[in-house]
């Protein structure tokens, strides 16, 4: 099982709950350092094995980079979370170009790519997952986060048309969408008062995702964290013009 952004956050707390269930696991950063203590960690409590490898997914080329590290190394992954990606707020005027760039090349490129490279392998192997990090910030517009928003509205829409084009195939497809969380996402983002909602853990996201993935004919994508659910539910429902006027009030 391949975990990028698995340094922290949501990556790091899927990795150590998909170690507790035996599973060995490819782990995927930039902070080696981070990855090895990770590594050494889950080794030791759980007895399984934890290969790492560094890679900054903003770079261009890097999941080919990343896939042939795989193949050089001769391991093979049955399931795969692309559980890296960053925000960036600021009105869209102010953003710093390469900023956007990157965000753009980890949120959306790094994991098309890494899907559509490892996704005949996951097919073959039958009994994996396929784990995208979507957000609630995919169901509506986000004046404040504008770029950060598209992405996670093309994580969504990505994932669940790739869930529709496997059906029946044995492999489980999610997206998750969390509301505010506490990892360092705010402190790169520039600050928690760009929260919407009530915060949760990482593993309470987490819980929510191993539910999904355990249920026999589950969705293709989910929210975490009930209120979340009831705001991206009525969200879609809203006529477009006042979901944008609120989400400009509640991020503005």
């Amino acid at each position: 099982m391949l975990v990028t952004g698995a340094s922290s956050g949501l990556g790091a707390e899927l990795a150590r709950r998909l170690a507790a269930r035996g599973a060995n696991l490819v782990l995927v950063a930039r902070r080696r350092e981070r990855l090895d203590e990770l590594a050494t960690e889950l080794a030791r409590v759980h007895a399984i094995r934890a290969e790492v490898i560094t890679a900054d997914l903003s770079a261009p080329g890097a999941s080919g980079r990343l896939v042939a590290d795989l193949d050089s190394s001769g391991i093979t992954v049955d399931s795969l979370a692309n559980c890296a990606g960053f925000g960036l707020g600021d009105a869209f005027v102010d953003q710093d170009l390469e900023s956007i760039s990157s965000l753009i090349s980890v949120n959306v490129t790094a994991l098309t790519e890494l899907t559509r490279l490892l996704l005949p392998r996951l097919l073959a192997a039958q009994r994996g997952f396929l784990l995208n990090v979507a957000s609630t910030a995919a169901y509506q517009p986000t004046p404040g986060m504008a770029v950060y928003g598209a992405s996670k509205a093309y994580v969504l829409s990505l994932t669940e048309a790739v869930a529709a084009e496997t059906q029946g195939s044995g492999l489980r497809v999610l997206a998750i969408s969390p509301g505010p969380t506490r990892t360092e996402f705010f402190d790169v983002a520039g600050g928690e008062g760009l929260a919407v909602g009530r915060f949760q853990t990482p593993s309470q996201v987490i819980d929510r995702v191993l539910e999904v993935l355990e249920r026999r004919n589950g969705p293709a994508s989910t929210v975490s964290g009930w209120a979340n659910r009831v705001a991206a539910r009525a969200a879609g429902l809203a006529p477009r013009r006042l979901t944008l006027a609120v989400a400009r009030r509640a991020i503005g």
